[in-house]
Formats: C-alpha cells, structure tokens, sequence
C-alpha cells in the first residue's frame, strides 16, 4: 500500500511538469526513454523533460524509472523550466530519502534557486533559498562532491548579499538617514565578516557615526578598519576624515 501511494504521489506530481500540450501513446520503457535521450541530444529540453517524466508515468516500476525522474528534473533545469525542475528533484528527495543521487538532487535546488538570484537593486529571496537549500546539502551530506561547490556558492552568496545591504545603507545615507544605514552596515560586519564589501561598510558606519555626532563609535571602526584592511582605498578616505575631526 505504501508502495502504491508512492507511485501515485509521483504520478501526479510529473503529470503537473509535462507539457499538458503533448499527449504520449502508451509505449515500451524502451521507447519513451529513447525519445527522451533524443530530444535532449537535440537540446529540446523541455520536450525532453516531458518525455522522461512520461517514463515514470507509464512505468512507475522499471528499472529506467529513478533515472528518468532525475533527468526529467535536469532537463527541466536546461530549458530554465525551473518550477518544472524544482518538482520533479522535490518528489525524488520525498520518495527515495536514501537513494545515492539524493545529494544530486539537493544540490540542484540550490543551484535553480542560485540561477535566478538577480541583481542586487532587487529583491534578494532567491539568494537567500539558494544559500539555504546548499546549507541543507552541506548539513545532510558534507563528505559529497556537491557539498565542495556548495560551500563555494554560499561563499559567493553572501558576498552578494553583502553587497545588497551596502547599497540599501548608500540610499540612506544619500537621504541622510544615518540609523538606518548604520543597522545594514553592522550586518555586513558582524554577519558577513569574509565579504569583499566589509571595507566599505567600515567606512560609511564611520561616515555615518560623525554625521550622528557618535566619535567614539566612528573612531572604533576606523580603527578596525586600520587594522585589518590598512592596504585598502576605504581606509586611507577614512584616515583623511578622521585627521580632519577636531573635538
């Protein structure tokens, strides 16, 4: 009986990612697992991740199964079919928690979800998912090749969102909301400490702190600033506005 709720839970969910314009005649394992191998050496990817889809349909027990309900999801991914793509490694994880290509799978969502994060003007959540669906591969499977690329595009990640809070803290500063650019740039420092932006952020909570009247704070971060970045552009405009400060 679990077996059969399963195979029907799987049913429905590869039904919603096949392209409902395209009905397939019943055919062998074989058959419809060759027309989706041709379609992806075709690179008609979203025809193909319907074909193998049509595999774990019509064949919910083959052996072809568990590698069609993969593919099907990676070829979804190649046609930027990502929701597609999203539910067919979704349903793999939820039917098959031991399988070997789990760690695949979970390292496919976070790399749909890493595809889509945009520029840093807009919203961020699609970064923010990426990083947490590649913390989970990491967590559940840290020994896997997966996890190695994992940890480097949370790396990445973060820098990135790094770089959102220092441009959100830029836009209050320019309308001289100097509180609330202080609250995003001690984010940047207390919770991305390895970004490439920290220098920055250290800078303007110093701009920020004059403009507060705050020295004893601005005069802290110049000295952090000095003494972990003293190489760095920032630094030497912070020194600059420091020497001029006369209490």
């Amino acid at each position: 009986m679990k077996r059969l709720l399963s195979s029907l839970f799987a049913l429905l969910l590869l039904t919603s990612c096949a392209d409902d314009s395209e009905k397939f005649d019943e055919m062998s394992v074989e058959q419809l697992y060759l027309m989706a191998v041709d379609r992806t050496e075709a690179k008609k990817y979203k025809e193909a991740g319907a074909a193998y889809a049509e595999v774990e349909r019509q064949h919910p027990y083959s052996d072809w199964s568990l590698n069609a309900q993969i593919m099907s999801g990676y070829t979804y991914y190649l046609a930027k079919k990502y929701e597609d793509a999203e539910e067919a490694f979704e349903m793999f994880i939820q039917l098959h928690p031991g399988h070997e290509y789990v760690p695949y799978a979970m390292y496919m969502l976070g790399l749909i979800a890493y595809e889509q994060i945009p520029i840093i003007e807009r919203d961020q959540t699609p970064a923010k998912e990426s990083a947490d669906a590649f913390q989970k591969l990491i967590n559940r499977f840290p020994d896997s090749k997966y996890a190695k690329d994992g940890k480097l595009k949370i790396d990445l990640i973060r820098d990135h969102l790094a770089a959102k809070e220092v441009e959100v803290a830029r836009y209050y500063q320019q309308k001289e909301a100097h509180l609330s650019a202080i609250n995003r740039l001690i984010t940047v420092v207390k919770e991305y400490q390895h970004s490439a932006h920290v220098p920055e952020a250290l800078y303007r909570l110093v701009v920020s702190y004059l403009a507060l009247g705050l020295y004893d704070e601005a005069q802290a971060s110049a000295a952090v600033l000095g003494h972990n970045y003293s190489d760095s552009d920032w630094y030497a405009q912070t020194y600059e506005i420091m020497q001029g400060i006369k209490r």
